[in-house]
């Protein structure tokens, strides 16, 4: 299964992901993710980039603590917030998903306990590539959305910014 919003530039986003060296999980972008754990002190958070039938986590934190369910590399593109941040191609931000039903019904909600999200779209050349985003098991006050928001577009810059630097690109 495809996701519609992502298959009229799956050539293009295969390209730009070579050129950008992005062909598989990377420590630099675990890193990446793990610092936006912690700062958003969630114990989940991604740096994941498209393909054709899957997300991939090229950048992944699972915080120890806890009994946590476990968190692979990929995940189908009809799980999880990520796809919806790529339609939109900007920022989503759900201190509770379970506010609106349209989002609670999300198979990954369940799947590891998902109570709160911010996500942001990885776009280059005006492709969406993928997302920056954490994840919470706990539902957060919807005052805190603002933060959130400033929290997961500065990371979401922070990985572009290393993402460039890391391939000589300069813009055009």
């Amino acid at each position: 299964m495809t996701t519609p919003a992502l298959q009229p530039d799956h050539k293009r986003r295969s390209e730009l992901l070579h050129a950008l060296g992005l062909t598989g999980p990377d420590p630099k972008l675990d890193e990446f993710a793990v610092r936006l754990s912690l700062a958003a002190a969630v114990p989940y958070a991604m740096v994941n980039i498209f393909g054709t039938q899957h997300q991939q986590f090229f950048g992944l934190a699972t915080l120890p603590g806890g009994e946590l369910p476990v968190v692979g590399r990929s995940m189908p593109l009809d799980h999880g917030y990520c796809p919806e941040v790529a339609r939109r191609r900007n920022a989503l931000v759900l201190p509770s998903v379970y506010v609106s039903p349209r989002f609670a019904s999300n198979p990954v909600a369940d799947l590891i306990g998902i109570r709160s999200y911010a996500g942001a779209p990885l776009i280059h050349e005006g492709v969406v590539l993928g997302t920056v985003c954490f994840v919470g098991r706990e539902s957060q006050p919807k005052s805190e959305g603002q933060a959130m928001l400033a929290l997961i577009k500065s990371h979401r810059d922070a990985v572009l910014d290393f993402i460039h630097r890391r391939a000589g690109y300069l813009p055009r």
